[in-house]
Parts: C-alpha cells; sequence; structure tokens
C-alpha cells in the first residue's frame, strides 16, 4: 500500500511546503517505550501554563495546541508504542520499578474520550467534592472525538473541522443517559435548523456523485446524481458491462420476490445468513460489475463494504436506493426485523435529518465537560461559544485542581488492593515518557478499548478477558484537507463522492454549519475543508478478522503514500473543473483510528444474535473497585452510548 509514481508525486505537489508531517510507522520503537519521552507537550511534565487556540495571543514555542497539528494524528505510533509493547510482551522488560506519586484520588478514569470523560462528569456531579484523575495516551482530549484546525490566509478566524466521532445522530431516539448529558449541557439540537445551511451547495448546483474509479473499472466515469435523473439515465453512463447495467436497473425498477412461497419468518432468516454482496452474487445472479460498482455503499458508515454488510441491514437501510433488489421481498417494512444490527432498530422510527453537528463534531461535548470541571481550561462552556472559545491546556494537569487531565500518559496497570470482593481502593499505573508512576484511587473507570484492559487489569478471570478480546474495533482513516478555495468543486457540480474502489472511499466538502461567531464558507472562492474517509478493513474476510488484516496493513503505510493518494484522487475528481493539488492543497490531517469504531452485534456474522449471550455482558463486569466503561462495552459506535456506559459504570461503582 506505498506504491507511489515518483513524476506523479512531482505533479500533484508533493514537494510543496504545506502544513504536514512526514511520519514513517513502526511502532516496534527501540526499547518499545522509552521513545515516548518527548511526546506531547501536555502532560504532567509539561507545567507550562498559557491559553492557547486562538491567534491573537502569545503562545510559548513550546507549547502545542493539538487541534493545530498537521500531519499524522489520532492513533500515532507514540500514542500506541506502549499498548503495543504490552501486547506483544516486551514493555515490563525495560519499565523500571514504579514509583508512587503520592496522589490519591476518589476515581481514576483511563481513557479520555467521550465515555472516559463522561463517567468523570457523572461522578462530580453525583459527588461534588470528589477529586479525580483521567489519564489517556494521546496528546489530545476526546480520544476520538477530535478537532482539526486550520489558519488559511484572508479568512478571519480559524476555519475548524472534525477528526472522528462525526455527529450527534438522530438525538430523537438518542439514550435517556445521552439525553440527560445534553440537557445538562444545554445543548438545544432544534438550533442547527438555523446553524447548518442545509441548501447551501444546491444552491450552488452541486450534488451528490459516484466515481466509478479506475481501480474498479477500466473506464474511470463521474456519475452525478443531479435531481430528475431518472435511473435509467445515470445508470446507461456507468462503465460497466451491457449486462451489467440490465441487472442493476431490475434491482432498482422492479426486482421479483427472490423467495416465492416462503414466510416472513424464513425470508428474513435468509437474509440474515447473507452479506449484501452474497445476496446480489448468488441470490439475485447479477453480473460481477453490479457488485463491484455498489461494494462502498456502506463503508462510510459502518467502516466495511458490503462484503461484510448483512443483507437483513441492507433491507432495513433508510436510504432503499443505496441497496436495490430488496424492495419486493413482502416483509413488513413498519418493523425492523430482529435479526437488524441494535442501532438499526433504535433507529428504525427515526426521522431526524443528518444536521446535528458542531464544527469540530462531538469534541464540542467534551470540551463542554472538562470546562465545566476544570477552572479556566475553556474560556465559554456553553453550546454556542464552545467552538470559537479559547482553551488553556496548562490548565489541564495543575496540582491543587480537583479534577486532572493528564495526557500523553499510557496506562500500563490497574488493579485492587486486595481481593476484589472486599477491597476499598486501587491503585492505577501509567508510563509517563519516563519511569512508572502510580496513583491511588478509591473507583476506577476503564473507558479505553476492551482489547487492552486484560493487558492492564491482569487479574480478571480467564472467562471476562477473552470476551474483552472479543471486541476488535474497526480501522477508520479521517482526513482534512484544506483547500484555498472550492471554485472548482462548484465547476464539476459535486460536493460529495463515493468512490468505488479507490483508498480513499470517500471525498466531501465539510458540512456547512456555523455557530454564534464562526461562519461556514459559504462562497466558492472562500478556504474550505474537504472531509475524506479510508476504511482499510478487508471485508470479505469480515468484520473482526478483516478489521484485524487491515488495520496490520494500515500500521505499515506511511503518511506520504497516504498524502499522495489524497492528492491524486482529489485531482482525478477535480482536474476537469480547473484543480490543481500542487496549488490548491494547503494543509493535511490524517486522523488515524487504527482502532476507529465499536462494532455492534450484526448478522450473519454473530451467530448468537440476537438470542444472546452476548460476550459485551461478560466483558463489562464490575471487578472488584474496578469497572469498564466505553462504547465497546454497548457495543455501538455512537456518542451515546458512550455515554450510557459511562453513566453505567459509575452507578456500579456507587453501590
Amino acid at each position: 500500500m506505498s506504491d507511489i509514481n515518483p513524476r506523479r508525486a512531482h505533479e500533484l505537489g508533493m514537494g510543496r511546503s504545506i502544513s504536514r508531517r512526514d511520519f514513517f510507522d513502526g511502532v516496534a520503537m527501540a526499547a518499545g517505550v522509552a521513545a515516548l519521552g518527548a511526546v506531547g507537550g501536555c502532560g504532567p511534565s509539561s507545567g507550562e501554563p498559557g491559553v492557547i487556540g486562538t491567534p491573537d495571543l502569545e503562545v510559548p514555542a513550546d507549547v502545542k495546541f493539538p487541534p493545530t497539528l498537521t500531519g499524522l494524528q489520532g492513533n500515532t505510533p507514540q500514542a500506541l508504542s506502549v499498548p503495543h509493547a504490552l501486547r506483544d510482551d516486551r514493555f515490563w522488560e525495560y519499565a523500571g520499578t514504579p514509583e508512587f506519586t503520592g496522589e490519591n484520588y476518589d476515581l481514576v478514569v483511563v481513557g479520555g474520550g467521550i465515555s472516559g470523560v463522561a463517567a468523570a462528569f457523572e461522578w462530580l456531579r453525583l459527588n461534588q467534592g470528589a477529586r479525580i484523575l483521567i489519564l489517556d495516551n494521546h496528546d489530545e482530549i476526546g480520544g476520538h472525538a477530535r478537532r482539526n484546525e486550520f489558519n488559511p490566509k484572508g479568512r478571519q478566524g480559524p476555519l475548524i473541522g472534525y477528526g472522528g466521532s462525526q455527529s450527534i445522530e438522530a438525538p430523537s431516539v438518542w439514550t435517556p443517559e445521552g439525553k440527560t448529558l445534553l440537557q445538562q449541557l444545554g445543548v438545544e439540537v432544534k438550533k442547527f435548523d438555523k446553524y447548518f445551511d442545509q441548501k447551501l451547495y444546491e444552491r450552488f448546483k452541486m450534488y451528490d456523485s459516484v466515481m466509478c474509479d479506475r481501480e474498479t473499472f477500466a473506464t474511470e466515469r463521474l456519475i452525478k446524481y443531479t435531481p430528475g435523473l431518472k435511473a435509467e439515465e445515470w445508470v446507461a453512463q456507468l462503465p460497466i458491462a451491457e449486462q451489467a447495467r440490465k441487472d442493476l436497473l431490475r434491482l432498482y425498477k422492479s426486482p421479483p420476490d427472490w423467495f416465492p412461497g416462503l414466510s416472513q419468518a424464513e425470508k428474513e432468516r435468509k437474509l440474515a445468513g447473507l452479506t449484501y454482496s452474497r445476496f446480489l452474487l448468488e441470490v439475485c445472479k447479477v453480473h460481477p460489475d453490479v457488485e463491484r460498482f455498489l461494494r462502498t455503499q456502506s463503508s462510510d458508515e459502518w467502516a466495511y463494504s458490503t462484503e461484510a454488510f448483512g443483507a437483513i441491514d441492507a433491507w432495513g437501510s433508510a436510504e432503499e436506493w443505496e441497496y436495490p433488489g430488496l424492495q419486493n421481498l413482502g416483509l413488513d417494512t413498519g418493523k425492523p426485523s430482529r435479526f437488524n444490527s441494535p442501532s438499526m432498530i433504535k433507529e428504525w422510527d427515526a426521522d431526524d435529518p443528518y444536521i446535528y453537528h458542531f464544527p469540530e463534531g462531538n469534541q464540542a461535548l467534551v470540551r463542554m465537560m472538562v470546562g465545566r470541571m476544570i477552572p479556566g481550561f475553556a474560556s465559554s462552556v456553553d453550546m454556542d461559544g464552545i467552538t470559537t472559545a479559547s482553551f488553556d491546556y496548562g490548565k489541564l494537569d495543575q496540582r491543587g485542581n480537583q479534577v486532572r487531565f493528564r495526557l500523553s500518559s499510557p496506562v500500563v496497570m490497574a488493579h485492587n488492593d486486595g481481593a476484589p470482593e472486599t477491597a476499598t481502593t486501587a491503585t492505577v499505573g501509567y508510563f509517563d515518557g519516563h519511569q512508572i508512576k502510580t496513583v491511588r484511587a478509591g473507583a476506577v473507570v476503564m473507558a479505553c478499548w476492551n482489547m487492552v484492559i486484560p493487558y492492564l487489569v491482569t487479574s480478571l478471570p480467564p472467562e471476562q478477558k477473552v470476551a474483552l478480546h472479543q471486541a476488535v474495533k474497526m480501522p477508520l482513516l479521517y482526513a482534512m484537507v484544506q483547500l484555498r478555495n472550492w471554485e472548482a468543486w462548484q465547476r464539476v457540480g459535486v460536493h460529495h463522492t463515493r468512490w468505488t474502489g479507490a483508498y480513499w472511499c470517500v471525498s466531501e466538502l465539510d458540512y456547512p454549519v456555523s455557530m454564534p461567531g464562526y461562519e461556514c464558507p459559504k462562497d466558492p472562492s472562500q478556504p474550505i475543508n474537504v472531509h475524506m474517509i479510508a476504511t482499510p478493513c478487508r471485508s470479505a474476510m469480515g468484520p473482526a478478522d478483516g478489521a484485524i488484516a487491515g488495520r496490520h496493513e494500515l500500521i505499515k503505510t506511511d503518511f506520504s503514500f497516504m498524502e499522495y493518494s489524497i492528492r491524486d484522487q482529489l485531482a482525478r475528481l477535480l482536474g476537469p473543473g480547473g484543480f490543481d493539488p500542487a496549488e490548491d492543497i494547503e494543509a493535511i490531517t490524517v486522523n488515524r483510528w487504527g482502532h476507529g469504531y465499536a462494532p455492534e452485534y450484526c448478522r450473519p456474522w454473530n451467530a448468537f444474535y440476537p438470542e444472546g449471550p452476548f460476550p459485551a455482558e461478560t466483558a463489562r463486569r464490575k471487578h472488584g473497585r474496578i469497572t469498564i466503561a466505553n462504547s465497546d462495552s454497548i457495543p455501538a459506535a455512537y456518542a451515546d452510548a458512550a455515554v450510557t456506559a459511562a453513566y453505567r459504570a459509575v452507578a456500579e461503582l456507587s453501590k
């Protein structure tokens, strides 16, 4: 995954100086742990106060504002080196003797993502005098909820994007805990009806599209879904075999009942045993070009293609046209199948538009919580002020704070002080870049990935460790590409493109959302962010095995290839509109989430679903003064799931 044509690279502007950092990966770093010594600049040893995040303030040169870092971010080698050394059984050989810091807390939270911060926030609500420590291995708060920020010339104020957790999806059916948190933070989702300009791109005659790319077909061609375009018209443009066109039109226009004579329950069970790709090829017996054309339809939302996406969930998808061929099976569309995945069942009757989105995504929620818990961190903590607030990372871990947030501090152990049944305290150890430090806690919430917990809490029962290891997260890349303008997009007439087989499966202009004091780009002459998505899962192997294989490949993929492929695909898409990547790309940030989406239970891969028993129930069992949060413990890759897990963990420790 590193083929770069030197001549093509020069044409694409690879040699041009832009905001980026070129990283070559390699998690087997020297002695495994010593390389972390200089990571972060925001951890306990930085000790440098200073408000950062606003361009008009003086910022010490050695204090970094994480959102403005470009190049490779997220699960970087620095963030992963200690967890991977623990996994590979090579950490303790070099770790040295733990040293007690003398710190005692009522609660220690392991993991500073949405779930971990929500756990701290809820604990503090219930115990107003509590002392809390949040530990995280990354250089930024929020975990997968990450903010990307650029400062293009000619724009007043920064241009803000999201590097992970995107939106408050379907808030009408959020969990009770999620709704409670939004209410506590004063987030009024109805405001997005005004803040999110749903017609902006339409006014410029820019539409959805699909690129039948050269990675999939002999001829590369862009198909635009313009208003009023009939299926016969756009299918005729596809660079596929003539038989494939006939088969595809049949799927869209007049598919038969593929399972005549079977009852509804029998049809649902048939679909539950198939992926959508297998349904197309084995049941519909379509030309292979049809399956290749539709393969990436699910990649954006599920982080795997239709080779892994279940046919029963394809049937249940809200946008029927995305997965044609299933509409005439005679199934009751008024209710979900019991075989549908949990999130699909939950959102079955929801009709929320996809507009509930801060410019920085759900890191806004994290910043509102942290700002309320740590005085002085944020200049504003409400919905209308959080996006434009200034942030003082020097306040996160100050001595005397009731709540402290310690970045670049990967946890390496957590154990009860005594037998789990009788323990009243626990000890947590983390690596500070030089040695292991320990703190004592009255309670511990493990809000990190399930799969890493057995390496940290080694006293867990064997069956619980096995269950924790079954939560295999989906790898994901979110790139934010800052362009000097979006005139080429307007000329081409698109704002969103699905690719059928290229490295990045989605290229889209950022969501047009403005907040008080923050204006989204509203004219094509203005700088803008482009969001790109890559899903490395080898889907034909299934979600879990495919995620592992894709993650192994991802860890060997250096940033230079990611940049090259971004430039190449944007040039192919927008070249007819006059786009020049060497001139038009001004900054690139790639947020690598090797451990991204928490996969929920689904057919055909989880035979125990929906009857159970479910591994997550075993995995999240309380262990003395240690309990488990995070979205893996639900499991579901949504912000409200992370909040629900946090509230449950706090309630367990409060009994």
